[in-house]
């Protein structure tokens, strides 16, 4: 691509008028980059001798045709790079540090580096297939099969150093940002060493924290990815921990049953049987605004007037039944979780949450009550990765942490800094400045990011409002750039009753090098016979093969006419 100053000088401009409240004048189209072109990989084992700075490489392979498959359809031939980067002993805990990776390169590749952002707390180098950790239930064709190159990284700690890792500032950051940033350059030197030439177009995408990944390099490294892809983003990460204790602490005020050691039984407070309850009554005002009664909720904002849930879900009169209603102090419990996180001055500490039926979905309970009491992922992050100064004593009682964590005094230190710490989890964590997207914009680069409507973890609210601030400082044009799908039922990446299955990949793709801008994305229902998998919360009353427009936020999926078990009698309408 070639780049044209006075063209990029006018574009420049025009942003600046927009980011102060807009202009009458049209901006001047974007920038269009061009296709990637194929190559043929020339050496795999030759990559053993790799050479780059701070870089080991400790095996390089030939993988054959059908040792990976994925959606039954076997993966192709491909070499595969092991190693590290950065190898290092903290002066802060004493442990050995290293960014290690993987890198699969196929035989016959497509000109595209795809760098594949793990979920969790990482310390695990996935299998770089960019596949299943992107999200949407799977890909029937994953990164690899499509002639991608792939990197995957455990973002500068193992596995064992989860979650104590957090004690040392350098493996923070590394996990924040910079070992994404690291890694990028070698990446593509690699590349340039297995087939002769580097990416023509380098893509970033992932799931979860693989998804704030996404967006935290669409910030920090514009000009070395062109397209981004962020599935569920927890691009808040740190304060959505911080609610999901403060969400545990709410549950806990009308649990039934402690359960049994060493798991606390928290979704007593909210069984199953009461969560149908209320999707039940969530679809008796909401299912149809879209125009058809199908089971899900296209329409979430007009939701939020349509449901009531004091009026449209029976309050007990006596004893709590766990079938035909919930108690008072139930109702108060599930209005207060779902109105987001606060302290006790009633100001926000997350956003609030989108009531969706998918919050039935097991799914849903195991963010809710499993990973934010004993022995889940939320208390500990807090508390070691998040927290300045680390709280290393709560791992010998995760529960306790979680309910004596307290909102006014303990949530503010994922904000603060030390002279050990210097850099805050808020800052480590999440994009420098989210809603300034101008240098990916500019040089023609793409954003895609993908939201289910009951992720229990992350709230879908949370990324609608990051997007409306973005679109009110580009003046309504954040839509030439980016683009946000809300997924309606599915859970967290995946699951719940959802068509969760969509290729969000190739229309990124399709966006970035053909400038196909992505009116919709058909997504389908995982029944039984599906080749990726079948999701298991997908109700008997649908087509097994039920599909479904994702609609560019914020427009919704309107019924029209014809068969209401296929995309196409849908359309995307405001």
């Amino acid at each position: 691509m070639i780049f044209r100053p006075y063209l990029l000088t006018a574009l420049a401009a025009s942003t600046t008028l927009m980011a102060c409240g807009g202009s009458d004048e049209q901006p001047l189209p974007l920038p269009q980059l061009t296709a990637a072109q194929a190559a043929t990989l020339s050496s795999c084992t030759a990559l053993s001798g790799f050479s780059f700075a701070g870089t080991t490489v400790t095996a390089a392979s030939t993988v054959a045709s059908g040792t990976l498959n994925n959606a039954g359809q076997p993966v192709g031939e491909h070499c595969l790079v092991v190693g590290r980067m950065n190898d290092r002993v903290s002066t802060v805990d004493g442990q050995t540090y290293a960014i290690g990776f993987q890198m699969r390169l196929p035989r016959d590749w497509n000109g595209r580096f795809l760098h594949q952002g793990n979920g969790g707390t990482d310390g695990t180098v996935a299998v770089a297939d960019g596949g299943g950790s992107l999200g949407s239930g799977g890909l029937l064709r994953n990164g690899l099969q499509m002639g991608f190159a792939v990197l995957s990284s455990d973002a500068g700690h193992s596995g064992a150093q989860n979650p104590l890792f957090g004690i040392d500032p350098q493996a923070r950051l590394d996990y924040g940002y910079q070992a994404v940033r690291s890694l990028t350059p070698m990446a593509k030197a690699l590349i340039l060493a297995a087939y002769n030439k580097g990416p023509d177009r380098s893509y970033f995408a992932g799931s979860s924290n693989g998804g704030r990944h996404a967006m935290v390099a669409a910030a920090r490294l514009p000009a070395d990815y062109d397209g981004f892809l962020a599935n569920s983003p927890g691009f808040n990460l740190p304060k959505a921990a911080v609610a999901q204790l403060w969400g545990a602490q709410q549950w806990n005020k009308v649990v039934t049953s402690t359960g049994t050691a060493p798991l606390y039984d928290l979704e007593s407070a909210f069984t199953q049987t009461e969560r149908r309850l209320v999707a039940n009554a969530i679809l008796g005002k909401c299912d149809a605004l879209d125009g058809v009664a199908d089971g899900l909720v296209q329409d979430a904002d007009a939701c939020r007037t349509a449901f009531d849930l004091a009026r449209d879900v029976p309050t007990c009169s006596a004893a709590r039944d766990g079938t035909t209603c919930l108690s008072a102090a139930q109702k108060t419990v599930v209005a207060d979780v779902f109105a987001g996180a606060k302290n006790s001055a009633g100001t926000a500490l997350y956003a609030r949450w989108a009531y969706d039926p998918g919050l039935s979905a097991t799914g849903w309970a195991d963010w809710k009550f499993r990973n934010s009491v004993r022995g889940g992922r939320d208390p500990v992050a807090v508390a070691h990765i998040f927290s300045v100064p680390p709280v290393t004593t709560a791992l010998s009682n995760t529960l306790s942490y979680a309910l004596s964590f307290n909102m006014d005094t303990d949530a503010p230190n994922i904000f603060a800094t030390n002279s050990v710490h210097t850099e805050s989890a808020m800052s480590l964590m999440t994009p420098p400045d989210p809603a300034n997207l101008d240098t990916m914009r500019l040089r023609g680069g793409k954003m895609l990011v993908i939201h289910g409507s009951a992720d229990g973890v992350f709230s879908v609210d949370d990324t609608a409002a990051w997007y409306d601030a973005l679109d009110q400082r580009l003046a309504g044009r954040a839509a030439d750039a980016v683009r946000f799908f809300r997924v309606p039922g599915m859970g967290h990446s995946r699951g719940g009753p959802a068509t969760d299955q969509y290729d969000a990949l190739t229309a990124l793709v399709d966006w970035v090098e053909r400038g196909a801008a992505p009116d919709r994305i058909v997504a389908g229902a995982r029944g039984t016979g599906n080749a990726g998998g079948v999701n298991a919360d997908v109700p008997s009353t649908w087509s097994a093969n039920r599909t479904r427009p994702l609609c560019p936020y914020p427009m919704v999926a309107r019924y029209k006419s014809g068969d209401s078990e296929l995309a196409a009698s849908f359309a995307c309408e405001r």
